[in-house]
């Protein structure tokens, strides 16, 4: 009799839960809000049937900001309650991050190198055993081959960022 009991009671708690925290949520083209006099004042339609779910973040938000339109911006701007950086101190922070992308180059092209002179152009030297298992020496020929290349491509990947980074001209 007690589990009956405590079974109706959950299901009844499970069945009331989605009814009372599901609100009412109007479109507004690609804005959402859960705000009715908002809704009312755009001609928002109200979303039936399925799951909203709405991620916070730089776009837009469930909350309207006020009418200036602006939510199909690409501009990024910084958290609220960031502090703001000055020129000079951002150029500072830029040349820091040059130089040590610079260093990481050095270091990813001087391995390079040494992996290209251990590789000898697909024909490394034998080691060991790998006279006599010749799949052996064929496996660590595909293992320096794929190495080169992800080395190749880290490279790629830290001149990309270099790239991206501003000249250090003061202005």
């Amino acid at each position: 009799m007690k589990t009956a009991s405590l079974i109706f009671l959950a299901g009844s708690l499970l069945a009331a839960l989605p009814a009372s925290s599901q609100e009412r949520v109007w479109r507004c083209g690609n804005e959402y809000t859960n705000n009715a006099t908002i809704a009312q004042q755009k001609g928002c339609k109200v979303m039936e049937g399925g799951n909203v779910t709405v991620v916070q973040g730089g776009g837009g938000t469930t909350k309207s900001s006020g009418g200036s339109g602006s939510s199909g911006s690409s501009v990024a701007r910084a958290p609220a309650g960031s502090p703001r950086v000055e020129g000079v101190d951002q150029r500072a922070r830029d040349g820091e991050a040059r130089s040590v992308l610079e260093s990481e180059l050095k270091k990813a092209e001087a391995r390079q190198a040494e992996l290209q002179k251990e590789y000898n152009n697909g024909e490394p030297e034998k080691q060991g055993s790998e006279g006599r298992n010749y799949q052996k020496y064929l496996d660590r020929v595909a293992e320096m081959k794929a190495e080169l290349a992800r080395n190749e491509s880290d490279i790629a990947g830290i001149r990309r960022e270099i790239g991206r980074l501003p000249t250090n001209k003061p202005q």
